[in-house]
């Protein structure tokens, strides 16, 4: 058998080992995906200033879980900020522990109340009194190590990471700075734009002339309106026919970054 039949069939076997433990929690009468909850504190908030907390209650996807009999601990992630959670059988409701717990894996999202405290190795933790999972996750995350600050096993391919972005925002969650960043810089362009009188407008997606480069046009065929169109290339025609009928100033969506004037 070739190393890709070995991959696959590894990764049906981790799928239906999930399922079972998916299976194992319905079957406890625990909604795996539950439609709310409450969560009154951000990670962020907690690490910066734990002070002003004595009851937390927060939610994060699990990034790490260490299992140790009749207790655990593991580290909830929400965007880039971590805090490590403690969960012991005698600390929860009847069952809860083997019920729920016991089924729990990298990668599913979960809700804690608890108090915070910190370990003997002087680390900021949850000592959770109630979890509830609020997203069971059935597909394996890349297998990230670290240790003393440094990461091993890191998710840097790029053919991946841009295939799989979700993937890539979830492992390397200092990728959303990124996002953040070019959103910003959008909502100032536009905040200049409208102080400046443009308009902001749309224009067609499938048009019936394209211009404005020399790329090779993207061709399909509309049936209600028997027409081919072409995919647009880019937005200057219709922006200059706006400019003909009486807008001074205009500027298409700011995804494209193109704007015209007349005075």
């Amino acid at each position: 058998m070739n190393k890709i039949e070995d991959t696959q069939l590894s990764l049906k076997q981790i799928l239906e080992f999930r399922m079972e433990k998916l299976n194992n929690i319905r079957k406890h009468g625990i909604n795996p995906y539950p439609n709310k909850f409450d969560k009154k504190h951000k990670i962020s908030e907690i690490i910066s200033k734990p002070e002003k907390f004595k009851n937390i209650q927060t939610a994060g996807r699990i990034v790490s879980f260490r299992k140790m009999g009749k207790s655990c601990f593991m580290h909830i992630q929400e965007d880039v900020n971590k805090v490590q959670i403690y969960i012991k059988k005698d600390l929860l409701k009847d069952n809860l522990y083997d019920n729920l717990v016991r089924n729990l894996d990298i990668g599913d999202i979960v809700g804690v109340k608890g108090k915070l405290f910190h370990t003997k190795t002087n680390e900021l933790s949850i000592r959770s009194t109630l979890i509830i999972l609020l997203s069971k996750n059935l597909y394996p995350l890349p297998n990230i190590k670290e240790k003393d600050g440094k990461t091993f096993f890191a998710f840097e391919d790029k053919e991946l990471r841009y295939r799989n972005r979700y993937i890539d925002l979830i492992v390397n969650p200092e990728v959303k700075d990124v996002f953040l960043k070019r959103s910003e810089v959008i909502n100032q362009i536009r905040l200049f734009l409208n102080k400046n009188k443009f308009i902001e407008v749309e224009t067609p997606i499938l048009q019936p002339i394209y211009g404005g480069a020399n790329a090779r046009p993207f061709k399909t065929y509309h049936n209600s309106l028997d027409k081919e169109l072409f995919l647009r290339i880019a937005d200057e025609l219709y922006l200059k026919r706006l400019i003909i009928g009486g807008f001074e100033r205009v500027a298409v969506h700011l995804n494209q970054l193109l704007f015209y004037r007349l005075v």
